[in-house]
C-alpha cells in the first residue's frame, strides 16, 4: 500500500510516494494564537511509534487582532509566515517525507483567516488545515495518549492556549467529552488586563469572567463522570509547563531534564497566582523559569488553571509535554493504517516505548526478554512470601530487565552505570519521573555494588519505600541475570519454593536441553546470590531439574 506525500520544490509541491511499511520522517506544525510550533519525528511503522528528532517554536502573537474588524493584523501574519518559513526550511533539512500543518483558534475566528491560509499556500507552498475546537481537543487527546498511561483511570486533559482552552474527559477506553472554550491566555490578557500590576477590580472581573465561561464545560464534565469518580488532571500547555518550571526553579534552583509527569498542587497554583497578581511585567520576567513573552500572559493562564481546579475540586495537575503536535502525528498514523487499534495503542504505551529505547541502544532483545521472563517469574512466585509489591512494581521490574544492558551501547566497562544514565535521560513515555528514576536504579544495580547511601542516584529517591523497592527488585534482577550466564538460553524456566521456617528459598532450574548440566549458570548463581540473600535474610538453594 502506498500513500501520497509532499516533497518541496521551490514554492510548489512535487508528488512522491512512500511505502506504508517503511520508516518515514514527518513534520507537524501547529499555528496557534500565541505561537507557531513544529515537531519533526521519525516514524517506525513496525512498532507503531515515533521518535522526536527536532522541535521548533516561535512566539508570533497571531492573536493580536485588529480591534475594529477582528482581522489578523498584517504584522502578525508577517511574523507567522516568517516563522513558518523557518519551520519549512528546518523540515527540508531533515528530508521529511511530509509536513502536516493545522491552524487553530486565532485563524478560526478571524474574518480573514482563510485568506491568511491561502497566502501561506501561495508564498510557502504549504497546505494548512483549519481545525475546529472539538477537533483540536481530540488531537490533543491523541497526543497525550501517545505519551501517558491512563492506568484504567479517568483523566481530564487541559490545554490552555492563547485563544482558547481545550478540555477532554477521557479514560483508557474512549473520550467521553470534548470542549473548546474561548478563554485563552493571550485573548484575556489583551482584552481584560490594562493595569500592571493588575488592579484588584480587574483581577476580580477577570476571575468572574473565567468562571462564567468555564461553568458550562465544567457542568458537562460532571454529567459525564461516574458516581464518586474524580478524574486526574493533566496539563499540556505552555502556561502549565511554565508554572511547573517556575515551581521547580523556586524549590531546586536548577532546570529539570524533563517536565513530563511533574505534579503541581492546587495550593501551589494558588500561591503562584497570589504572587503573580502582585507583580508587574518586569518582576514576572525576572522570575526564574519564565520567558519574556510568557511573562506577558502568565497571570491570565494561571487564573484559568486555578479556576478549573477550584470548580472541580481537583488537588493536583500533572504535566504532559505531548499535546497537539504529537496528536497530529498520531492522527496521521491512524488514518494511514500505521495504528490499527487505538485501544491497543493506548494499552501498550509503556511496552512500545521500552522496546523503542531498547532498539535505539542496540539491546539484544532475545537475551533481555529471557532475563525479563526469569525476573518476573521469581517476582510472581515470591510475592506474598518475600515481598508485597504490586503490579506497578512488576511493570517497572520488567522494563528494567529489558533495558538493564543498554549501557553496553556506550561501553562494556561500568555498563550498569551507563544504563542508569541512558534510561534516566531517554524519552521513555508512559512513565512518571519517579517511575523513570526507579527503572534506572533497578537496572543500575543488576551487577557490581548493591545500593548504598553514598550513591547520589539512590539517595535522591523521594521515599524510603522507593529505596526498598530498588533494593528488592534489583536483587531479583541479579538472580535473573545470573541464570543466563552464557547468554544462549541454557535455562528454560525457573521455579521457586520458600520455606519460611528454615528461611530457605529453593530455586529449581529447568535446562533447555536435557544433556546440559548448566554448570556455569549454577556457579554464577551461587556467586551472585549474596545480595539477594542479604536483602531478604534467607539462604538460596539451587538445583537442576530434569525435563519431563
Amino acid at each position: 500500500m502506498v500513500d501520497s506525500i509532499y516533497r518541496f520544490k521551490t514554492n510548489s509541491l512535487e508528488i512522491a510516494t512512500i511505502e506504508q511499511n517503511k520508516a518515514c520522517t514527518l513534520a507537524a506544525i501547529d499555528i496557534g494564537t500565541n505561537s507557531v510550533h513544529m515537531v519533526v519525528v521519525k516514524i517506525d511503522p513496525k512498532l507503531a511509534t515515533f521518535t522526536i528528532i527536532a522541535r521548533e517554536k516561535d512566539t508570533v502573537r497571531l492573536g493580536d487582532y485588529n480591534p475594529k474588524t477582528g482581522n489578523l493584523t498584517e504584522e502578525a501574519m508577517v511574523r507567522a509566515i516568517a516563522a513558518l518559513q523557518r519551520c519549512r526550511e528546518l523540515a527540508v533539512s531533515f528530508k521529511v517525507d511530509r509536513i502536516v500543518a493545522v491552524a487553530t483558534s486565532a485563524t478560526r475566528e478571524a474574518p480573514n483567516g482563510q485568506a491568511f491560509l491561502d497566502r501561506i499556500q501561495y508564498e510557502l507552498g504549504l497546505a494548512v488545515d483549519l481545525i475546529s475546537g472539538a477537533e483540536e481537543a481530540r488531537r490533543i487527546y491523541l497526543g497525550v495518549l501517545s505519551g501517558m498511561d491512563f492506568n484504567d483511570r479517568s483523566h481530564l486533559i487541559m490545554d490552555i492556549g492563547g485563544g482558547s482552552t481545550e478540555l477532554v474527559l477521557a479514560d483508557s477506553q474512549e473520550t467521553r467529552y470534548l470542549s473548546s472554550t474561548k478563554v485563552g491566555a493571550v485573548r484575556l490578557s489583551k482584552q481584560l488586563i490594562a493595569t500592571d500590576p493588575i488592579s484588584n477590580a480587574e483581577f476580580q472581573y477577570l476571575r468572574s469572567y473565567i468562571r462564567g465561561m468555564l461553568e458550562r464545560p465544567v457542568e458537562n464534565i460532571r454529567t459525564h463522570l461516574k458516581f464518586n469518580e474524580k478524574p486526574y488532571l493533566v496539563g499540556t500547555s505552555g502556561t502549565i509547563q511554565t508554572l511547573a518550571m517556575m515551581n521547580i526553579m523556586a524549590k531546586q534552583g536548577v532546570e529539570p531534564n524533563s517536565l513530563n509527569g511533574y505534579q503541581i498542587s492546587r495550593q501551589e497554583v494558588k500561591d503562584w497566582l497570589k504572587r503573580l497578581s502582585g507583580m508587574n511585567y518586569q518582576e514576572r520576567f525576572e522570575t526564574p523559569g519564565i520567558s519574556d513573552r510568557r511573562a506577558e500572559i502568565i497571570l491570565a493562564g494561571t487564573l484559568i488553571l486555578h479556576e478549573l481546579m477550584d470548580l472541580l475540586s481537583l488537588d493536583t495537575v500533572m504535566v504532559c509535554e505531548r499535546s497537539l503536535r504529537e496528536g497530529i502525528i498520531v492522527d496521521w498514523m491512524l488514518t494511514h493504517g500505521l495504528i490499527e487499534d487505538r485501544l491497543r495503542y493506548q494499552s501498550e504505551i509503556r511496552e512500545r516505548n521500552v522496546y523503542k529505547i531498547a532498539n535505539k541502544y542496540q539491546v539484544e532483545l532475545e537475551y533481555s526478554q529471557r532475563i525479563a521472563n526469569f525476573a518476573i517469574s521469581i517476582f510472581d512466585r515470591t510475592r506474598g512470601h518475600l515481598h508485597r509489591w504490586d503490579n506497578q512494581a512488576r511493570e517497572l521490574l520488567w522494563a528494567a530487565a529489558i533495558l538493564h544492558n543498554c549501557g553496553v551501547y556506550i561501553s562494556h566497562s561500568s555498563h550498569h552505570k551507563h544504563s542508569y544514565y541512558l534510561i534516566r535521560n531517554a524519552e521513555l513515555l508512559g512513565y512518571t519521573e519517579v517511575e523513570l528514576e526507579l527503572i534506572a536504579n533497578i537496572a543500575r544495580y543488576h551487577r557490581k555494588s548493591k545500593p548504598k547511601k553514598r550513591h547520589e542516584n539512590y539517595i535522591k529517591l523521594p521515599t524510603k519505600e522507593y529505596q526498598s523497592m530498588v533494593n528488592q527488585l534489583s536483587a531479583i534482577l541479579r538472580l535473573a541475570v545470573a541464570l543466563d550466564r552464557r547468554q544462549i538460553g541454557a535455562v528454560k524456566t525457573v521455579g521457586c519454593d520458600y520455606d519460611s521456617f528454615k528461611r530457605e528459598l529453593s530455586l529449581y532450574i529447568y535446562p533447555a536441553l536435557a544433556n546440559d548440566d548448566c554448570a556455569l549458570e549454577l556457579w554464577n548463581l551461587d556467586y551472585k546470590k549474596g545480595v539477594f540473600e542479604e536483602e531478604f535474610n534467607l539462604k538460596i538453594l539451587a538445583r537442576l531439574e530434569k525435563l519431563g
